[in-house]
């Protein structure tokens, strides 16, 4: 009996102690339930929106060119015989370069000219005959006739000697000279090549959709590869058409400036500033929550969390223009975007 009574009592305390430490479980469960409750909302930072100035400005690549530059070559085949190709010199348009071979040519002339004296006697002692029906009408008219295939032989000859001959197409500097006197020539061998002076053009390519924003006479600035100065051109005219390959339109302004450092062939980071707006509404880039068809921001309504759907403009290199879906004035969650829910109370750490 004594045995049976200890029984009882060891099941009293286990069932005893079992429900002492279900009450625990519970209680620090509700704790548990309590403190998270009670845990303070996590802090975001903020930006009130209001109005700034946006220069719409697109930096492309670019490359200087001469004016006015030309491949000195010659026209017919021969051999050189006299060079004035003064490299890196000034010459004046029209000035003789090179010269070739044409003693032949000369000869031809010189004889040619010889039977037009003697053609011009005869046709003027006819003319004096046909006054007195000496000569038949006939025979003047082919006198006469012969008389101007003379003169055209004669201009067809002055051409080829012409052509003999290499002459400065305008005032420039010349480049390097690739010939000696005594070389064999043909119309492919590069003499040389001559430039303007003072004055360059900027040749450059913009992107399809910025082709309707350049007209002639725009101002734009361009700096050198190797440089931070900036230097002024104005566009001169465009291409007035889309490469198919690249979908960009070409450009070509004249340089304004004068310097050292601006060479033919030289490279140039282009800027040109398309558009300016005074009340733009700017706001950071990671502000922006990006979905499959819409772009949202959070506003601050009240203290609590808002959504907004907006369209988006010119996008810098850390802020976005917002054209639809804020004001001036509205403060724009920037960080902590991805714990907010719609309606979620708001506390910020900075708002700037």
């Amino acid at each position: 009996m004594k045995k049976k009574s200890t029984i009882w009592v060891a099941i009293v305390f286990v069932l005893l102690a079992a429900l002492l430490v279900k009450i625990g479980f519970f209680s620090k469960q509700s704790d548990n339930e309590k403190s998270k409750k009670e845990k303070p909302q996590k802090k975001v930072a903020g930006i009130i929106a209001k109005s700034s100035l946006l220069i719409d400005e697109i930096s492309v690549s670019g490359s200087l060119q001469a004016f006015e530059m030309v491949d000195l070559k010659n026209e017919v085949a021969g051999r050189v015989v006299s060079i004035n190709l003064p490299e890196g010199k000034f010459v004046k348009s029209g000035t003789l370069l090179v010269k070739l071979f044409d003693d032949d040519l000369q000869s031809t002339l010189k004889k040619l000219q010889s039977q037009l004296s003697i053609q011009q006697e005869i046709y003027k002692r006819q003319s004096e005959l046909l006054k007195v029906n000496g000569i038949s009408q006939n025979d003047y008219e082919m006198t006469g006739l012969q008389l101007n295939s003379l003169k055209a032989d004669i201009e067809v000859e002055k051409t080829m000697i012409r052509k003999t001959e290499v002459r400065a197409p305008f005032d420039g500097v010349i480049g390097l000279r690739n010939v000696s006197v005594g070389a064999i020539v043909t119309p492919s061998t590069l003499l040389a090549t001559i430039r303007t002076v003072n004055k360059l053009k900027l040749d450059f390519f913009v992107p399809e959709k910025y082709s309707s924003e350049l007209k002639a006479g725009m101002k734009v600035k361009f700096t050198m590869s190797n440089g931070t100065k900036l230097y002024d051109a104005t566009v001169m005219a465009t291409e007035e058409g889309i490469d198919d390959a690249t979908r960009n339109m070409k450009v070509r302004a004249i340089v304004n400036s004068q310097s050292k450092e601006l060479i033919s062939g030289g490279f140039a980071n282009v800027q040109l500033r398309l558009n300016q707006k005074t009340d733009a509404i700017l706001i950071p880039t990671q502000a922006i929550i990006p979905q499959e068809e819409n772009k949202i921001v959070i506003v601050s309504n009240h203290g609590k969390a808002k959504f907004i759907k907006v369209k988006t403009g010119i996008r810098k290199s850390s802020t976005v223009e917002i054209t639809v879906g804020i004001q001036a004035g509205d403060t724009i969650v920037t960080s902590g975007l991805l714990f907010l829910k719609e309606g979620a109370k708001l506390t910020f750490s900075t708002v700037k």
